[in-house]
C-alpha cells in the first residue's frame, strides 16, 4: 500500500485548489450526494430487482477543522462508494476497523480536486463501519452503512502474534556500532524486512550508562555507497558541538568511522536520570535515513533515584513507537522516490513540496514489530515511551481504563508524579510512566493510541490503533512503589525578559517554490541565526504561526518550560524538556543556562520532512566576552 504524505493547508493554496476543482468539475461545482438512479433502475425495481445503491463522501474546504461534509453514507453491497475532495489539501478515507491482514478494511488517498472510488467498501458484510482521515483523525470522522443479505468482509480483532523485541543492551564505556544493512523481523508472517541498522537490529542496541561516566561511541558507516555520508545525533544529551550530530559537517563517509564523546555531565555534575535516543541527522535526508531504520535508545541512570524504588530490571521497558509501510513482500515502501525537488536556497517544488511533504506509514510498530505482545507479572512496570515517527502523533492509553502514573519526561524525573488517563506524544517526545498490573493475573491489557482528547480544534490529530498487548501471566513479589514526590528540577535564575523569539511558519509561494521557515528563513548551513554567550541564562519564545502542529526540538541544553500560551505549563511539562508540541497559534517560553560548550547547535521542527525542507536554524554559543 502506498505511503501517504500529510498535506498541510496554507492560504496561498486556495487559488491552486480552485484551479484544480474547476479543472475537475467545471466552474462553481455542485455535488449531488444522493444515489443516482441509473437508466433502467425503476424498471428493475418494478421487476423485483433492487438497483444498486451508491453514494459519495464529500470533502469541502476547511475539512481539517470542519470534518467531512458527508458524515454518514449508505450503499448496498453491489453499490459504489466514491470520495469527492473539494479541499485544497489531500485527505484519506480510512476504515476504523482492520481486517485479517492487519490493514484497514478500506483506505484511500484523495488528492485535492479529485474523485476516487473505494472498491473495498462494496466487499464488506452488511453493517456499520466507522471511518476517518488519517491526517486529521480527531476532526474528520464518519460512518458507512452497508446494506445487503450476503456475506462479506468483516472486522477482525487485533492479533498480537509476535513477542516484543527487546534490543540488546550495551553498558560499556566505549560502544562500537556499525551502521549496516540487515534483515529484520517486523511483520509476523512472511519474509524479514531489509533495513539500515545500528549493529544489525531495529531499533539499534540500547546504550545504558551511569550519569557522570564518560561514554565514547564509535560509529562505522558500513551502509551501501548510495546511502552516502551519515551524522548521528544523541537526542536530549548535553555535549560538545562537534559531537552533536551536525547536519552538514563532522560527517561519517562510506567506509569511515567517527567517535563521539558524551561525558554525561552538566556543569561538572552528573546529568539527571534520562531517556535519550540516537538517530541519523543528515541534512535533507534525516527523514529517509530514519525511515530506513537508523534509530536506537539511550538511557542514563542516576544512582540517586534508586532510593525511590521504581520498577527496575525486566520491569523497566523502553518502547520505541514508529510507523512504516510495507510492500506485499515485506520490503519497506519508498515514499521518497518522488520527493520534492530542491531549487536554490532550500526552496522546493513538485507535488511533495511543503506543505504536502510529510510521510505517514500504515502500520505502527513497537520496538520494530507490528502488534507485539509482552508477558508480564502482576506487578508494577516502568514503561519509557518514545515516539520515533517522522510525523505521526500518538495518544497513548490502556484498554481497560487503568491510568498511567507519569514520573518523568525524556530529560529526567518530574518533581511530582502525575496520574494521567492518556499521554499525547509527538515525534521525538518521550514519557516515563508506571503501570500497575497488581491483581490482574490472566488479564490482557492493550496499549492503544486513541483520538486526541485534549480539546484542540486546530492541532494535528493522533493515530487511532492498537499498538501492543500486555499478558499478565503470573504473580510475583514487588518491592517497587510509586512515590508522590520524586526529585526536584535543577534551579536556574530565569530572566524576566525574552531574549529571542523563534517563529515557525511556511514560506515561499506556489510559483517559485515553498519551504518551511523559522523567522521567515529556510535553513542555510553557513548562516548563524543567533549568538548565545556561554554562561548566560536565556529565555526564548517559540511561536507557531503556521496552520498545522509542529514539534520543536532545541539542541545543546535541557530546558525549563516557563509558560505555555502565557500560563503556567501543565504538571507533566514542569520537568526538563527538549521537544514541545505547538499547535497553530500557540507559543511556549523556555529557559536554559548555557554551560560547558561553545559552538554551533540547532533548533528545528522534529517532523522530519519539515526539518529536511528548511525548518531548522543554527545558533552559536560564543566564549565569555
Amino acid at each position: 500500500m502506498r505511503v501517504r504524505r500529510r498535506p498541510l493547508s496554507r492560504p496561498f493554496l486556495a487559488g491552486l485548489a480552485g484551479a484544480l476543482v474547476v479543472a475537475a468539475y467545471g466552474a462553481a461545482p455542485v455535488v449531488d450526494v444522493t444515489p443516482a438512479d441509473p437508466s433502467g433502475a425503476a424498471a428493475a425495481v418494478m421487476a423485483g430487482d433492487a438497483a444498486p445503491v451508491s453514494a459519495s463522501i464529500v470533502i469541502d474546504q476547511g475539512a481539517s477543522t470542519r470534518g467531512y461534509t458527508t458524515k454518514s453514507v449508505t450503499i448496498s453491497q453491489d453499490g459504489t462508494l466514491s470520495v469527492v475532495n473539494l479541499d485544497s489539501m489531500e485527505h484519506t478515507v480510512t476504515a476504523d476497523d482492520r481486517g485479517e491482514d492487519g490493514l484497514p478494511l478500506f483506505d484511500v488517498l484523495v488528492p485535492p480536486g479529485s474523485t476516487v472510488s473505494i472498491p473495498a467498501a462494496s466487499k464488506l458484510a452488511p453493517g456499520t463501519f466507522g471511518f476517518h482521515c488519517s491526517f486529521h483523525p480527531s476532526t474528520m470522522t464518519g460512518t458507512l452503512t452497508v446494506e445487503g443479505d450476503s456475506g462479506g468482509v468483516t472486522p477482525a480483532a487485533p492479533k498480537f502474534e509476535q513477542p516484543l523485541f527487546s534490543p540488546p543492551v550495551i553498558t560499556g564505556s566505549h560502544v562500537r556500532l556499525r551502521m549496516e544493512p540487515a534483515l529484520v523481523r517486523m511483520l509476523p508472517h512472511g519474509a524479514r524486512t531489509p533495513m539500515w541498522t545500528f549493529g544489525g537490529t531495529y531499533p539499534g542496541p540500547t546504550i545504558r550508562r551511569p550519569a557522570g561516566h564518560d561514554t565514547r561511541v564509535t560509529f562505522t558507516n558500513g551502509l551501501p555507497r548510495r546511502a552516502r555520508s551519515m551524522s548521528v545525533h544523541f537526542h536530549g544529551d548535553h555535549h560538545a558541538s562537534a559531537d552533536d550530530g551536525q547536519p552538514d559537517r563532522f560527517l561519517i563517509g562510506h567506509g569511515h568511522s567517527r567517535t563521539y564523546d558524551f561525558p554525561l555531565t552538566y556543569g561538572g555534575r552528573p546529568e539527571p536520570s534520562s531517556f535519550f535516543w540516537y538517530h541519523d541527522h543528515r541534512m535533507n535526508r534525516t527523514s529517509q535515513n530514519n525511515w530506513h531504520g537508523l534509530q536506537g535508545m539511550f538511557i542514563v541512570d542516576d544512582p540517586k533515584p534508586s532510593s525511590l524504588r521504581l520498577p527496575a530490571g525486566r520491569r523497566d521497558v523502553p518502547l520505541l513507537v514508529a510507523d512504516r509501510s510495507f510492500t506485499a513482500t515485506n520490503d519497506l515502501t519508498n515514499p521518497y522516490r518522488h520527493a520534492a525537488t530542491m531549487t536554490d536556497d532550500m526552496t522546493f517544488i513538485g507535488p511533495n513540496a511543503p506543505p504536502t511533504d510529510v510521510v505517514i506509514g500504515n502500520r505502527i510498530l513497537v520496538n520494530g514489530r507490528f502488534a507485539p505482545y509482552l508477558p508480564v507479572s502482576a506487578t508494577r512496570y516502568r514503561l519509557r515511551l518514545l515516539n520515533g515517527s517522522s510525523a505521526s502523533a500518538y495518544n497513548f492509553a490502556l484498554s481497560d481504563g487503568r491510568p498511567f502514573v507519569q514520573i518523568g519526561t525524556g530529560d529526567g524525573l518530574l518533581p511530582h508524579a502525575v496520574v494521567r488517563q492518556s499521554i499525547l506524544l509527538g515525534p521525538a517526545q518521550r514519557a516515563d510512566v508506571i503501570v500497575d498490573f497488581h491483581r490482574e493475573v490472566g488479564k490482557k491489557v492493550v496499549l492503544w493510541s486513541l483520538a486526541r482528547s485534549d480539546g484542540s480544534t486546530t492541532g494535528t490529530g493522533t493515530r487511532v490503533d492498537a499498538l501492543m498487548q500486555f499478558r499478565v501471566r503470573w504473580k510475583a513479589d514487588d518491592r517497587s512503589r510509586i512515590p508522590s514526590t520524586l526529585v526536584p528540577v535543577p534551579k536556574i535564575d530565569i530572566p524576566t525578559h525574552v531574549a529571542k523569539t523563534w517563529v515557525f511558519d511556511l514560506g515561499g509561494d506556489s510559483t517559485t517554490g515553498t519551504f518551511w521557515s523559522i523567522n521567515g528563513k529556510a535553513f542555510a548551513p553557513d548562516r548563524v541565526d543567533y549568538r548565545v554567550p556561554l554562561g548566560s541564562t536565556q529565555r526564548w519564545r517559540i511561536r507557531n504561526d503556521s496552520d498545522v502542529t509542529h514539534f520543536v526540538h532545541i539542541h545543546a541544553e535541557q530546558w525549563h518550560t516557563v509558560l505555555r500560551d502565557g500560563k503556567r505549563p501543565p504538571p507533566w511539562e514542569r520537568g526538563l524538556e527538549d521537544t514541545w508540541r505547538l499547535d497553530p497559534g500557540e507559543s511556549v517560553e523556555v529557559a536554559a543556562h548555557f554551560v560547558d560548550y561553545t559552538g554551533a547547535f540547532m533548533i528545528h521542527c522534529h517532523m522530519l520532512d519539515h526539518e529536511d525542507h528548511g525548518m531548522m536554524a543554527r545558533f552559536v554559543v560564543t566564549p565569555h566576552g
